[in-house]
């Protein structure tokens, strides 16, 4: 889906820097077929859920993966400032990661690098180019590679390493650092995203309070999440997940009940789908998923979503039109645009309530 995204739509800083609690942005509900939308506050959300309903949860907490390096060209013509985004390992030890270069105020991505290249890292650490990243199925890249499969070399190790050198990783619409715990959520378990699982974000104590009050179940799932820089028209890259026993058994209830099971980020949707099967039966799983989820393939095991709102032509406007219908989410976004929602991180969030089938 296409649309025009106005850049001053996009979150500049987190809602505390705009005087705003966490839980008091912005909440675009859209039912049925999107002709019911309604315009709340997050801290409204229980008022749109019901006893029996299940919220899925990603309890992956966001990690420094953005550091500054030195970039040292294999035609050995000098060096060049870089910036590396770190964006998952790989089960060799190894990692992939992007390589940007700074344009101004912001960075793109560095496409022209080669296999064997070095980039020094600010503190000692190394990062050497192994190979390009290729995803399982897909073409190698021609030419302009945007992601490299690379040998770390990090003393006291990588996650120390990160911790003590990285930052969160931030594109042009955000101007200004900000410390990692304004990327992280309060479901935030395990370290390992490269990007924060943003749709959890808005989530404070006061609010899983008034959710239990009211009946609604959470329940955790893991995905890792790699770097979210693709081009418009890029599918997901794989990425690390797990859905516990008991997850997969909170589903089964909620959907054995009449529950609706509510997936809070399109990370969610990715874990629990990979573990379904056509029927909507979610069993436990780990490992990598390469799962896109498309209106082709559908969705068997998620009813709702709540997720931000996504740039034109993202490869998450097909997971929501797969779960709501096209029609449906053309209404929200032209609802979203016309009342000036803002986009991204820091953004507002946006609750799908699709029509119940059969």
């Amino acid at each position: 889906m296409d649309f025009e995204l106005p850049e001053e739509l996009s979150a500049r800083e987190p809602p505390e820097a705009r005087g705003l609690a966490r839980d008091a942005v912005r909440l675009l509900v859209t039912e049925g077929e999107g002709e019911r939308v309604i315009h709340a506050r997050f801290h409204d959300l229980p008022r749109f859920l019901a006893p029996g309903d299940l919220l899925v949860v990603n309890a992956s907490a966001t990690i420094n993966a953005a550091l500054d390096g030195r970039r040292e060209r294999a035609s050995g013509d000098g060096v060049e400032e870089v910036l590396v985004h770190l964006s998952s390992p790989t089960e060799d030890g190894r990692w992939v990661l992007e390589l940007r270069r700074g344009t101004g105020d912001a960075n793109e991505p560095l496409l022209d690098a080669r296999p064997g290249e070095r980039v020094r890292l600010r503190g000692g650490g190394t990062a050497r180019l192994v190979e390009p990243f290729v995803a399982h199925g897909a073409e190698p890249p021609a030419g302009r590679v945007r992601l490299w499969v690379a040998e770390l070399a990090c003393p006291g190790g990588v996650e120390r390493y990160l911790a003590e050198h990285g930052s969160p990783i931030r594109y042009r619409y955000v101007p200004r650092a900000w410390p990692l715990d304004y990327y992280q959520t309060v479901f935030a378990a395990e370290p390992g995203s490269a990007e924060m699982p943003s749709a959890g974000r808005a989530f404070t104590r006061e609010t899983l309070r008034a959710l239990r009050a009211k009946g609604v179940e959470i329940a955790p799932v893991v995905l890792h999440t790699g770097v979210a820089s693709l081009e418009a028209d890029e599918a997901p890259y794989p990425e690390r997940y797990r859905v516990p026993a008991a997850t997969a058994e909170a589903v089964e209830r909620a959907r054995a009940s009449g529950g609706r099971v509510v997936a809070v980020g399109t990370t969610v949707v990715r874990a629990l789908e990979t573990v379904a099967d056509p029927g909507g039966t979610v069993r436990p799983g780990a490992g990598w998923t390469e799962l896109v989820v498309t209106p082709e393939r559908g969705v068997f095991a998620v009813d709702a979503l709540l997720t931000g709102l996504h740039a034109p032509r993202a490869s998450h406007l097909a997971m929501l039109e797969a779960i709501a219908g096209r029609p449906h989410l053309a209404r929200a976004y032209d609802a979203a645009l016309r009342r000036r929602y803002l986009w991204h991180e820091f953004g507002d969030l946006h609750l799908v309530l699709p029509a119940r089938h059969g």
